[in-house]
């Protein structure tokens, strides 16, 4: 499916180039109207990413968070800066259909496994970004891809699949808000390698034919962030591309 993404900063809907939170675009201050028109479109599932809260916990923004997942129809997954159980509880308490982890997945593998069994694997998303090296190897960052963490997504999966886990959510790190196309030969690997899974791609997506081109990789979901707040093309012309193929 096409998940459309809106980042967040202050309330207002905002990118950041391959997550440098120096080089940000803003692109409007009213969220909600933005997601009532992704979903009137036929987008059934939205991403939310709360960039105050990614960067400080103490800065989350629970209270437009509350606002918007009350007042969507969609389902919305939403991530940024989820460090411990409170967290989770807090935003599933408050509508979200899933939680999306990204750091703390990483450096913490043994907690957020236990999320996903006290939670259940419908509502927790696994958040990796991948850097991949001169030899192949696709390890994970973390800290805003500030850091490699040094563990390869093989290794990181490896903990996670006994524990149940259903959704990943991979960047390619190199690929993210460049509006160049995803890595299909990352998401074909991964799909055909983790074939329990529901992989959701994220990164690149520039025109239509950056989400045909996913159509035969495998991954259930393509994350649309920018390319849809350019115009680039529609919510409705990218859910057409992905049914056709």
């Amino acid at each position: 499916m096409i998940i459309p993404a809106l980042d967040l900063i202050d309330g207002k809907i905002v990118r950041l180039y391959q997550g440098d939170y120096a080089q940000k675009t803003i692109y409007g201050d009213d969220p909600l109207r933005q997601f009532a028109n992704y979903h009137s479109q036929g987008a059934d599932v939205l991403h939310l990413v709360d960039l105050d809260g990614a960067k400080d916990t103490s800065l989350r923004q629970l209270d437009v968070i509350r606002h918007l997942l009350s007042n969507t129809p969609a389902k919305i997954q939403i991530g940024g800066g989820i460090r411990s159980e409170q967290d989770v509880k807090d935003l599933l308490d408050a509508g979200a259909q899933r939680v999306v982890i990204g750091s703390t997945a990483v450096k913490q593998p043994e907690l957020v496994a236990s999320w996903i069994n006290r939670y259940g694997s419908e509502h927790i998303v696994l958040a990796l970004d991948i850097n991949i090296d001169v030899d192949g190897n696709k390890n994970v960052a973390v800290s805003g891809w500030q850091e490699d963490s040094g563990i390869s997504i093989e290794d990181l999966l490896a903990i996670y699949i006994p524990a149940g886990l259903k959704h990943v959510l991979c960047t390619d790190i190199s690929k993210d808000g460049t509006l160049t196309g995803s890595n299909v030969s990352l998401y074909k690997d991964l799909c055909q390698q983790y074939p329990q899974i529901l992989w959701q791609s994220s990164g690149g997506i520039g025109n239509l034919d950056d989400i045909k081109a996913l159509t035969d990789t495998g991954v259930a979901g393509v994350i649309v962030g920018r390319a849809l707040l350019e115009g680039k093309f529609n919510v409705e012309e990218a859910i057409a591309c992905w049914q056709n193929g």
